[in-house]
């Protein structure tokens, strides 16, 4: 089994996504550090006059201790509507917009309290839409006790998988000696970005998932993976 696992984003770019659809297994590593400043809770999406950010406002008094199941969202501000409003006008005219629309309209009227799950409903949604099919779990809910390097192969195995897929940072921290002691195959990703139809005039990347689907619809899983290994190839890889 090929498992993968990221912190929670907001709006997640497509390489998170092509992590998960080329794993088996999925862990939503909501139980570590939260990082200021980093994409557990904010994005970018393209206007007119190039890229802006929607970023969630949270309460960041302690959060150096906290881990990111526990980041409450503040919601004094009005950043809901302002994000709404924000991808309405933006992507109106995009030629999808209309059939992921709902969703959305309906996600920033709830009320949500905690970042984590904001970020879990909506990454939950993007992989079913995308016909994304890896097992999902939460690590704060498979008693974890490690970290870095060691956590991931805690979760390793915990969940009994052969091979690991880490992004592409993974190498700065990972140690790879103690993967091959266990059986476990470690592989890093190199996302090459695709460019793909895009509103607003030329093409913008590193947008988050929200600017593909809406302007290319069902075809977005398959835009996303051009040109990346899939599944079948790091299970020929495997062997």
């Amino acid at each position: 089994m090929i498992l993968t696992a990221h912190q929670p984003a907001y709006l997640p770019w497509l390489g998170l996504i092509h992590k998960i659809a080329v794993s088996d297994a999925y862990v939503y590593l909501d139980n570590v550090q939260f990082e200021k400043n980093s994409f557990t809770n904010r994005n970018k999406i393209k206007t007119a006059n190039g890229p802006i950010w929607l970023t969630v406002p949270v309460f960041l008094k302690g959060h150096i201790k906290k881990i990111i199941k526990d980041i409450k969202i503040d919601n004094t501000k009005n950043w809901s509507e302002s994000h709404f409003k924000s991808i309405y006008l933006n992507y109106k005219k995009a030629p999808y917009f209309n059939k992921y629309a709902d969703f959305f309209e309906d996600a920033y009227k709830k009320k949500w309290d905690y970042l984590s799950d904001l970020n879990d409903y909506m990454l939950r949604w993007f992989l079913k839409e995308l016909g994304v099919e890896a097992k999902y779990y939460k690590a704060s809910e498979l008693n974890l006790q490690r970290h870095k390097s060691d956590l991931v192969l805690e979760m390793c195995k915990k969940l009994e998988a052969d091979a690991y897929f880490f992004g592409q940072l993974g190498r700065d921290y990972v140690k790879k000696e103690d993967f091959a002691k266990e059986g476990i195959r470690t592989y890093f990703q190199d996302y090459k970005h695709p460019a793909y139809p895009q509103l607003h005039n030329g093409f913008i990347p590193y947008m988050g998932i929200i600017d593909l689907l809406f302007n290319c619809g069902e075809k977005s899983l398959e835009i996303l993976m051009r040109d990346n290994i899939s599944k079948n190839e790091l299970y020929v890889q495997k062997k």
